[in-house]
């Protein structure tokens, strides 16, 4: 859904992905978009020559690899003298944080940033989403959401999922098929330490330069 929004600066976007039907749904959306290019391949083998862009980008992914480190070993070829890659991850010392299921390994930015130092010159890391002040409301659903989390109890599968945020939150909100400039929020990126916790965001960027 991000590679239209990317598109609309970059000259070129690729977007991959592994799984059959994700692929789909995205090369139907954007077919007769000549700068948006969607194909089938491994993080961990990019089917791509040496120093081809400019920025790469792993978005909520990293948890899944089995080889993280052949992933920052494959960025850094593909990427471009002064280019960058950005890892984007959920933040596993977000206090309500629930790990996928079909996960592998969580990082912390300051593990994310350790793998990274040895390829690459300059690193920083940012968060997104910074948790708010909880109401009585929001302390009872934390509660809860921790409990389930701890005793296992929280729901597998998508539709689970839907049933559990319905229960708390209401009815979830249509995922759009790319995203528009009134969905996305400006909201500035928080630096955050590289080498310390960082409960106060949801989410995670470390950037690195080549």
């Amino acid at each position: 859904m991000g590679l239209g929004y990317l598109a609309r600066t970059a000259r070129t976007v690729v977007g991959g992905d592994i799984d059959d039907i994700v692929l789909a749904i995205a090369r139907n959306h954007y077919q007769g978009r000549p700068n948006i290019i969607v194909k089938k391949f491994d993080a961990q083998e990019l089917p791509f020559p040496n120093q081809s862009f400019d920025v790469v980008l792993l978005y909520e992914t990293i948890y899944y690899l089995a080889s993280p480190e052949k992933f920052v070993q494959e960025a850094k070829r593909v990427l471009r003298p002064e280019g960058r890659l950005i890892i984007g991850s959920v933040n596993k010392e977000w206090p309500d944080f629930n790990p996928s299921p079909f996960s592998r390994k969580y990082f912390t930015a300051a593990e994310v940033a350790e793998q990274l130092r040895p390829h690459f010159r300059e690193i920083q890391a940012f968060g997104a989403f910074p948790v708010r002040a909880a109401t009585p409301r929001d302390r009872i659903v934390s509660l809860f959401k921790r409990t389930a989390i701890k005793l296992r109890l929280m729901p597998k599968t998508m539709k689970g999922k839907e049933l559990f945020k319905r229960i708390f939150f209401g009815r979830p909100a249509p995922i759009p098929p790319e995203l528009a400039d009134d969905g996305v929020p400006n909201t500035p990126l928080l630096p955050i330490a590289i080498d310390a916790p960082n409960p106060q965001v949801k989410i995670f960027y470390v950037i690195a330069h080549r």
